[in-house]
C-alpha cells in the first residue's frame, strides 16, 4: 500500500502475506506508523491496495464489505442520538428497518450490561460505556468478521481489562464453531497476548510482517489468566521481538 503524499509516494506496507481462518483471533502489533490501521482498513475494503490482492471468504476485495463491523479507538457516536439509535444506525445506512434490528439491540445492549441507557444520550456515559455502545453497532447486522482498531486504547487500565474480557465473552470463547473472526489492532503486547490465538507482529514502515506467534493459552481466559506464566513468558518474547533482541541479551531480572 503506498499513498500519494505532496511531497511524494509514502509507502506504507509491503510484502503482507497472512492467511486468517474462520473463527481465529489474531491481534496485530507493532510501532506506531508501521501500518497496522492501514492493513485494517485495506481488509474493509475502505482503502484500495495498490499492488497484490486481499481476499475475504473466497472474493475478491475492491470496495467495501458488507461482512466486516469496524469499531475504532474513539466510539464516534452520534451526540445527538440515543444509545439505541446509535446502535441501530448500521441498519438505516444500509437501507434496512431499524424496527427489525430492535430486538438484536435490545439483546447487545443487555448482553453489555447498558440495557438501562437505551435512551440515553451519549454524553451521559463513561468513556467505557461509550465504547461498550460502539461495540453493539459494530455487532449489528451480526458480521462474520469484526475489525478493531485499538479500540480500548483511550481507557483507563481497569475499564480496559473489563472490555477485554466482555469482548472475550461476546466472540464466544467457548462457543467453537461459528464464532465471528476478529482482527484486533493494539499496542499492548500483554493486552494481544491475552486476547490472542496468534500475535502478528509487523515491523516499522513500510509495515512487513517480522514474525507470526501462536498464543498457547488455554480457553476460556480469565482475571487468573493475567498471572499465568506462559503469558509473561510470551509478552517477553514478543517485546524482544519488537526490539530486535534475543532473550538471551535481555536481563531476566529487575532489581
Amino acid at each position: 500500500m503506498t499513498y500519494q503524499a505532496a511531497s511524494g509516494p509514502v509507502e506504507a506496507l509491503r510484502g503482507i502475506d497472512l492467511t486468517i481462518d474462520e473463527g481465529e483471533f489474531v491481534s496485530l502489533v507493532g510501532p506506531s506508523g508501521c501500518g497496522k490501521s492501514t492493513l485494517l482498513r485495506c481488509i474493509a475494503g475502505l482503502r484500495s491496495v495498490t499492488a497484490g490482492r486481499i481476499h475475504v471468504d473466497g472474493t475478491l476485495v475492491d470496495r467495501p464489505i458488507a461482512k466486516v463491523g469496524m469499531v475504532f479507538q474513539a466510539p464516534v457516536l452520534l451526540k445527538w442520538r440515543t444509545v439505541l439509535d446509535n446502535v441501530l444506525l448500521p441498519a438505516e445506512l444500509y437501507g434496512l428497518q431499524p424496527r427489525d434490528y430492535l430486538d438484536r439491540a435490545h439483546e447487545l445492549l443487555r448482553l453489555v450490561g447498558l440495557s438501562d441507557f437505551a435512551k440515553k444520550r451519549p454524553g451521559e456515559l463513561s468513556g467505557g460505556m461509550q465504547q461498550r455502545a460502539a461495540l453493539c453497532r459494530a455487532l449489528i447486522l451480526d458480521p462474520p468478521i469484526l475489525l478493531m482498531d485499538e479500540p480500548f486504547g483511550a481507557l483507563d487500565a481497569m475499564t480496559r481489562d473489563e472490555m477485554n474480557l466482555e469482548l472475550l465473552r461476546i466472540w464466544g470463547e467457548q462457543r467453537g464453531a461459528g464464532r465471528k473472526t476478529v482482527v484486533f489492532v493494539t499496542h499492548s503486547i500483554p493486552e494481544a497476548c491475552f486476547l490472542s490465538d496468534r500475535v502478528v507482529v509487523m515491523t516499522p514502515r513500510p509495515g512487513r510482517i517480522a514474525s507470526v506467534k501462536p498464543v498457547e493459552l488455554q480457553r476460556p481466559r480469565t482475571v487468573a489468566t493475567r498471572v499465568d506464566p506462559e503469558l509473561g513468558r510470551m509478552t517477553l518474547d514478543l517485546y524482544n521481538d519488537l526490539a530486535g533482541k534475543k532473550l538471551d541479551e535481555v536481563p531476566q531480572t529487575v532489581s
